[in-house]
């Protein structure tokens, strides 16, 4: 009985080892394939029109953020993310007129798609951003250079990344006491202003 449940666990971490690995399908150094199930994972939250610009000429864009289960599940024991996170924001254009809608908006065709990615082997910082312009074919890799990178890092709430807009995940941040220095001077700053 000792040795299945020793293999039964051996099993389990294999497989679950497998799904990491089917996640994170890199192709040659620079890109990285959209996961053909990202729409089954945890969905985390929805914005319309967030934007880190003046947003002037851009169309208006729902977004639909997803992580991978194994992710999501070591977030919530820990309040931190995991290696080998892959985070999918599916931005999508916001349409107001429909068959019988009279007002608001709904989402509409794929715009693009950004992943938000820890591979600690494979970047130098930790996390790595990947764009897709159609949201099927392989993302490419964003240059390290790119102000997202510092910008995620100086303002994300919990390691790079922006847990400030997952309104469930942010609370578990708070009481695991894993909210980033950047982060809590901006809520200073905030809160100092008004």
């Amino acid at each position: 009985m000792k040795r299945f449940v020793l293999f039964a666990s051996f099993a389990g971490v294999l497989t679950c080892a497998g799904a990491v690995a089917q996640q994170l399908a890199y192709q040659g150094q620079n890109r990285l394939a959209v996961p053909p199930d990202y729409r089954e994972w945890v969905f985390l939250t929805s914005s319309l029109d967030l934007n880190y610009s003046d947003g002037t000429d851009n169309p208006s864009v729902l977004d639909n953020v997803f992580v991978n289960p194994e992710a999501y599940r070591a977030f919530v024991r820990t309040g931190t993310w995991p290696d080998k996170t892959m985070i999918v924001k599916e931005n999508r254009i916001a349409a107001s007129a429909g068959t019988i809608s009279k007002s608001g908006k709904f989402q509409t065709q794929v715009l693009n798609m950004e992943m938000h990615v820890k591979d600690e082997a494979r970047f130098s910082g930790k996390w790595a951003f990947f764009t897709s312009g159609d949201g099927k074919s392989p993302g490419v890799l964003v240059p390290m250079t790119a102000t997202c990178y510092s910008c995620h890092s100086g303002h994300g709430a919990v390691d790079t990344t922006f847990v400030q807009f997952y309104p469930t995940l942010l609370e578990i941040a708070k009481t695991k006491g894993t909210l980033s220095p950047g982060y809590l001077n901006d809520q200073r700053s905030l809160s100092g202003a008004r």
